[in-house]
C-alpha cells in the first residue's frame, strides 16, 4: 500500500522575530509552492524590484527570517503503511523544519530533495508543520568566515559556500535578489516499500539497427517480490512486457533487445522526430500485492561527443553526432528565466523553448550560475541540451561538509536528469578554471592530486567527485568546465575543447568584425549587449519621463555590466553615427546586436567544412534571456519580446545560408617603397547547407552603388555539400577600382546574393555593406522609393525599395506585434514580406540606417 499526496493547501507565512510564535501576524500564502518576495509583491507589502530603484528597497528581504507553517490531516487510513515520510522537493536554503513541535530537519542546498521519516511524530487529526527559513546571506557570511575567503567573479564571495542559486548574488545581468522559501512542492508519502529508483539506459548500435535497453530497479528496503516492466510506443502500443522480474534483496535487473526497426530513435528538431516511449513498473511484494508504481519517458538515440584529429588543422574537434549525424550546433545559453522561479510556469517554459525553435537554433546550454532546471523544461525541450553543474565564476572550496552536499545534489540531479534524451553533456562548472587561470593558481601539468589542499581546491570536485558520480548513474558525457581544453591545457586555447570567446566586449574588445579569427573548436559563450524593446524600458521607468534617456540612473541601473557605457559606445562610435534620444540609442545598439551575433554565427558556421574539417562545431550566444526586465546580452527580454539580434540569428541558422566578406588587399610595388600601392576588395561567397543531402541551386549575386544607377549581377548554378559549408566565389568585388592612394574614397558598393531554388524561391539571402557605417553617405529619404504596404488580412507587412537601405526595424504605437523578421536589408528587386500577429492593420513605423535621426 502506497499513499501519496502534496501539501498544498493552507499554508501561511510570518516574519520571524518580534516575539512567540502564536504572536505572529501569519498570512495565507497565495500560492504554494511559493517565496517570500512573489508572496509580498501580491500583499503590496513591498514595492516591485523589477521597475526604477526599487531593487534597493526590498534587500531587507532576503536578510531577514522567514516562517512557513502547515496543518495537514492525517487519517487511520494514512498510518496503515509501516513507514510515512514528509518529501521537501525544495527548500531555499537554510531551514529547521518541526513537525508537532519536534524538529525534524535541518536543510543547506537549495537543489537537494529532503526525505524525513517522521511516522514516529503523526497523529490521527491535525499536525502542525513549521518551517522556519534563516538569513541566507548570513549564514554565507558565516561559512566564509569559517572556511576561508575565495575569488570570484560577481556577486558577494560568501555564496561560493552556500548552495543555492548563485545568480541570486546579483550578476552582470541580474539584480540582488536572495530569494527565501518552499520553492518546490512538500509531500506526504506513506508506504510499505516504494521504487527508490528506476534507471533506464539504452545503447544503439553502431549501425543503428539493434538498441539494447536496460532497467535496473531499486527499491527502498531489501525486501524481495517481484515487478512487471512494459514498454509502450509512442503511441501508447505495447512493444514489450516483462511480467515477473524477480526481486531480490530490493534489487531486480532486466536488459531488453529489439532489432532494426523495432523501436523509433530521437532526433534533435530539425534533424527528425523525437519519439517518446514510456516505461511502466508495477512492483509486487512477497505475496503479490501491489506496492508500488512508476511510469517513465524514455526515447532512445546514439550520442557521442566526438574529439578527433583534423585533416589540416592543428587539436582536435569537439563535436556532438546524433545518431551518426555530425550537427553544427547554433544556439544559445540559458540563464533562469526570473529572478523569482516560483512564477516560471510551463506554459512559460513552452513560449520560451518554442521562439528557441522558431528561431531555427537546435542547442541550449544550461548555465552553471541558475539551478538545474524544472522537469517541464527538459520534457519540452526538443534541442540538445549542454547542461552545467551549478558552479559558477568562483574558486569554490572543498571541505567535507561542502564535499557532502555536492555529492548528494550531483547523484540527486544526475539521477533526475538522465533519462531525457536532450541531454548530450554534463559539464563541471562555468568559467571557474578560467577565474584560476586569471589569478595562476592552477597547476597543469598536475593530474594527480588530491586538490583539496591545494589553491584550487574545487578541481577535486570537477576531477574526482562530479566524473565519478556521472560515470556511475548515467551514460553522459562529462566535461570537465565550460569552457575547457583539454587536460594541461589553458581554457583559452582556440584548437582544443570549448571556448568563451569574450574578446568582443569584454578583454581585449576587438571589432566583431574579426570573429572569424577569434573562433574555437565550439564557442559556448560570446555576445553582445543591445536594449530590450521601448516598452520594455517603459515598464522598468514606470512613466518616469525625468529619467529617459540612455544615461539616466534608472537606466543605468538597469543595466549591470561594468563599464557598460564605454563598451557600448565603443561598438557604437567605432560603427555607426547615432543619435542619443531614448528611441534612437536603443534602435542603434539593437542593430550593432544584430550586426554583431549574425556575423559570428556567419563566419563560424563557414568553419563547418565536413568531416575532418569541422574547425568551428558550435556557436551558444550569450544570451537567450533575462531574468528581469533589463539591458543585457540577451536576444529575447524577459517579457519574450525577441530584439532584432534574434532574427539576425535565426537567419543565419536556415537550413540554407549564403555568406560573404569583403577584404583589402594592399600590394606594394617595392619593397623599399610605402608610396607606391595598390588596393583591391576581395569578395569571398560561400554557401552552407545543414540538410542531409547535397543541395543544387542558383548562386545570384548583384551589386548596388549607393550613389548612382549603376548595377551588375552574375548567377552561378552550384551544388551546396551535405552538412557542410561550400566556397563558391572569390574574386575582385564588382564595381570598385583598384585603388592607389589612401585619399581615394571607394564607391559605396552594397552586395546582395541570394540562393535561389529551381523554383526561384529564395532559400537564403545576405547583403554585404561596406563598413563602418558610420562613414557612408546615405541618400535623401526621397530618393530611396522605400514602400510600406500592409497586407490585405491587416497582419503582414510588405517592403520594397529602389535603393539598398540597412537595418530596417519594424514597430507601431501601442500594443506590440509578433514579427516574423526583423534587422532586415532591402535591396531593389527583391521585396521582402514579414508576418505581423496582431498588427490588425495599423499604420507601421520604420527605422534604418539613414533614416534622418542621426
Amino acid at each position: 500500500m502506497s499513499i501519496l499526496r502534496t501539501i498544498a493547501s493552507g499554508w501561511s507565512f510570518s516574519q520571524v522575530g518580534g516575539g512567540p510564535l502564536e504572536d505572529r501576524e501569519w498570512i495565507p500564502v497565495s500560492a504554494f509552492p511559493t517565496t517570500i518576495h512573489v508572496e509580498l509583491l501580491k500583499l503590496k507589502r513591498i514595492p516591485d524590484p523589477f521597475i526604477g530603484l526599487n531593487e534597493w528597497d526590498v534587500q531587507w528581504v532576503g536578510e531577514t527570517e522567514w516562517a512557513f507553517k502547515n496543518t495537514f490531516t492525517v487519517t487511520e487510513n494514512d498510518l496503515v503503511p509501516t513507514n510515512a515520510d514528509l518529501v521537501f522537493e525544495g527548500l531555499d536554503t537554510f531551514a529547521t523544519i518541526t513537525l508537532n513541535g519536534q524538529e525534524i530537519l535541518n536543510t543547506k542546498n537549495q537543489f537537494i530533495t529532503y526525505r524525513v521519516p517522521v511516522k514516529h511524530l503523526l497523529r490521527f487529526g491535525p499536525n502542525d508543520l513549521v518551517i522556519n527559513f534563516a538569513n541566507t546571506f548570513k549564514k554565507g557570511r558565516e561559512l566564509e568566515k569559517a572556511n576561508g575567503k575565495f575569488h570570484l567573479w560577481n556577486g558577494d564571495s560568501s555564496r561560493l559556500h552556500v548552495r543555492k542559486a548563485q545568480y541570486n548574488y546579483g550578476w552582470d545581468w541580474g539584480p540582488i535578489l536572495m530569494t527565501v522559501g518552499p520553492w518546490k512542492p512538500i509531500n506526504f508519502h506513506s508506504y510499505d516499500l516504494y521504487l527508490a529508483d528506476v534507471d533506464i539506459r539504452s545503447i544503439v548500435s553502431e549501425a543503428l539497427s539493434d538498441v539494447k535497453v536496460t532497467v535496473d530497479l531499486s527499491l527502498s528496503d531489501k525486501s524481495s517480490g517481484s515487478a512487471s516492466v512494459t514498454l509502450k510506443s509512442p503511441q501508447g502500443a505495447v512493444v514489450y512486457t516483462e511480467k515477473n522480474l524477480p526481486i531480490e534483496s530490493g534489487h531486480g535487473f532486466v536488459e531488453l533487445g529489439f532489432s532494426s526497426g523495432e523501436l523509433e530513435l530521437w532526433y534533435p528538431v530539425h534533424y527528425g522526430k523525437q519519439p517518446i516511449y514510456t516505461v511502466e513498473i508495477v512492483v509486487s511484494d512477497a505475496n503479490g500485492t501491489v506496492v508500488d508504481s512508476e511510469t517513465k519517458k524514455v526515447a532512445f538515440r546514439r550520442v557521442r561527443v566526438v574529439e578527433e584529429p583534423l585533416v589540416d588543422q592543428p587539436g582536435k574537434t569537439f563535436l556532438f553526432e546524433v545518431n551518426n549525424i555530425r550537427i553544427f550546433c547554433g544556439g544559445s545559453n540559458w540563464i533562469p528565466a526570473d529572478s523569482f522561479l516560483t512564477k516560471m510556469t510551463t506554459a512559460k517554459y513552452r513560449a520560451w523553448l518554442q521562439l528557441l525553435i522558431d528561431g531555427n537554433q537546435n542547442m541550449i546550454r544550461v548555465w552553471g550560475g541558475g539551478i538545474y532546471e524544472a522537469d517541464a523544461f527538459y520534457d519540452i525541450c526538443d534541442v540538445l541540451v549542454w547542461q552545467d553543474f551549478m558552479f559558477g565564476c568562483g574558486q569554490y572550496p572543498a571541505y567535507d561538509s561542502f564535499l557532502k552536499l555536492v555529492e548528494i545534489e550531483t547523484e540527486q540531479n544526475v539521477k533526475r536528469l538522465r533519462l531525457h534524451p536532450s541531454i548530450v553533456i554534463f559539464a563541471g562548472n562555468n568559467e571557474d578554471y578560467q577565474l584560476a587561470e586569471s589569478i595562476q593558481i592552477v597547476d597543469y601539468t598536475d593530474e594527480t592530486s588530491d586538490f583539496r589542499k591545494t589553491k584550487f581546491p574545487a578541481r577535486y570536485i570537477y576531477e574526482r567527485t562530479l566524473p565519478s558520480i556521472v560515470a556511475k548513474l548515467c551514460d553522459i558525457h562529462y566535461h570537465r568546465g565550460s569552457p575547457y581544453s583539454a587536460p594541461g591545457v589553458v581554457t583559452t586555447d582556440k584548437t582544443l575543447g570549448d571556448l568563451h570567446q569574450w574578446n568582443v566586449w569584454h578583454g581585449s574588445q576587438e571589432p566583431w568584425h574579426n570573429w572569424d579569427i577569434l573562433a574555437g573548436r565550439f564557442v559556448s559563450e560570446f555576445g553582445m549587449e543591445g536594449y530590450p524593446n521601448i516598452r520594455t524600458v517603459d515598464h522598468w521607468l514606470c512613466g518616469d519621463q525625468s529619467e529617459r534617456y540612455p544615461q539616466s540612473r534608472v537606466n543605468h541601473n538597469h543595466n549591470k555590466a561594468d563599464g557598460f557605457e564605454r563598451r557600448l559606445e565603443l561598438y557604437l562610435v567605432e560603427n555607426f553615427k547615432h543619435a542619443f534620444d531614448m528611441e534612437s540609442y536603443i534602435y542603434y545598439t539593437q542593430v550593432m546586436q544584430a550586426e554583431t551575433l549574425a556575423a559570428a554565427f556567419r563566419l563560424w558556421r563557414r568553419n563547418w567544412r565536413g568531416k575532418g574539417r569541422e574547425y568551428t562545431a558550435g556557436a551558444l550566444v550569450w544570451q537567450i534571456n533575462d531574468c528581469w526586465p533589463t539591458t543585457s546580452w540577451a536576444i529575447i527580454d524577459y517579457f519574450l519580446r525577441p530584439k532584432p539580434a534574434y532574427f539576425a540569428i535565426a537567419r543565419e541558422l536556415r537550413p540554407f545560408t549564403v555568406g560573404m566578406t569583403r577584404k583589402e588587399k594592399k600590394t606594394f610595388s617595392s619593397e623599399f617603397s610605402a608610396a607606391s600601392f595598390t588596393i583591391e576588395t576581395i569578395l569571398e561567397v560561400w554557401g552552407t547547407n545543414s540538410t542531409l543531402d547535397e543541395k543544387k541551386a542558383k548562386l545570384e549575386v548583384t551589386s548596388f552603388d549607393l550613389h548612382s544607377a549603376w548595377e551588375d549581377r552574375f548567377t552561378k548554378d552550384i551544388v551546396l555539400a551535405a552538412n557542410s559549408s561550400t566556397e563558391l566565389f572569390s574574386g575582385q568585388l564588382p564595381g570598385q577600382p583598384i585603388r592607389t592612394k589612401l585619399s581615394q574614397v571607394p564607391r559605396v558598393i552594397i552586395v546582395s546574393a541570394r540562393l535561389l531554388d529551381e523554383s526561384g524561391s529564395v532559400l537564403g539571402r545576405y547583403s554585404n555593406w561596406p563598413e563602418p557605417f558610420k562613414f557612408i553617405k546615405f541618400p535623401a529619404i526621397k530618393d530611396l522609393g522605400l514602400v510600406v504596404k500592409i497586407g490585405d488580412n491587416g497582419e503582414s507587412v510588405e517592403v520594397s525599395s529602389q535603393k539598398p537601405i540597412k537595418g530596417i526595424v519594424l514597430d507601431v504605437e501601442g500594443e506590440d506585434v509578433e514579427w516574423s523578421d526583423q534587422a532586415i536589408d532591402l535591396v531593389p528587386g527583391d521585396p521582402q514580406v514579414i508576418k505581423a500577429i496582431g498588427l490588425k492593420g495599423r499604420e507601421v513605423t520604420v527605422r534604418f540606417l539613414g533614416d534622418g535621426t542621426a
